[in-house]
Parts: C-alpha cells; structure tokens; sequence
C-alpha cells in the first residue's frame, strides 16, 4: 500500500535492546495533500532510517505495510515503511528513488572527438 503527502514531524528514534541485539525505530507524521488532509503517523525500523533520511516538509511516497497486534486484551496497529520515495521540487515534476540514482545528464556522457557520426 502507498501513501503520500509532506512530512510534518519526526518523532525521536527509540532504541532498545532484544533477542537479537539492539534495534532502533523512528516515527514520523506525513500529512496527506487531500481536500480533507489525514495526518497519519508510519514508523521506520533499523537501517531503513539511515537510507531513508527524511527532514520536515519533503514531500514523499511512502510503501508500507499495516500489521495489528493484540497484548493484555489490547489491539495495537503499527504502520511500518518498507519504501520511501521523495518528490523532487523541479519543473519537470519527476520523482527520485532513494534506490536508484538519478539518470546521467547528456553533459555527463563522454564524448569522442575523433569519431564523424552523429549518434
């Protein structure tokens, strides 16, 4: 499932320490860009914080997962991010991944001099 909208607050990272060593989870609130705007807070895990470094105000796609839980009587929901993708603020309105790099520019292309043809 994908939503979207700019971020409007980040939340601090919570760390602890589990069975299988240290973990760290950081929630942020995305505000939809609807007619009637949802706030709607998702949370990262690990190393998914590190390669999706988000700030306040970018505009994002985010992919992710709903999963509910139930403790003593209890239901609890967890929106977790597998993916998130930023909205770049160009004229050309293109989005960039975080998992791919952006397509080399014609500048960047290496030129041959000594070569007649026109492609």
């Amino acid at each position: 499932m994908e939503i979207s909208g700019k971020i409007v607050a980040i939340l601090p990272i919570a760390t602890g320490e589990g069975r299988n060593g240290v973990w760290r989870s950081q929630d942020y609130v995305l505000e939809t860009m609807e007619q009637y705007s949802r706030k709607i807070c998702f949370n990262l895990f690990g190393d998914k914080i590190d390669l999706y470094p988000l700030a306040l105000n970018d505009e994002v796609t985010v992919s992710i997962d709903i999963d509910s839980r139930e403790y003593n009587g209890r239901w609890y929901t967890n929106i977790r991010a597998w993916k998130v993708e930023k909205k770049e603020n160009n004229i050309g309105g293109q989005s960039a991944s975080f998992d791919t790099p952006p397509p080399p520019s014609f500048e960047d292309l290496p030129h041959d001099e000594g070569n007649d043809l026109p492609f």
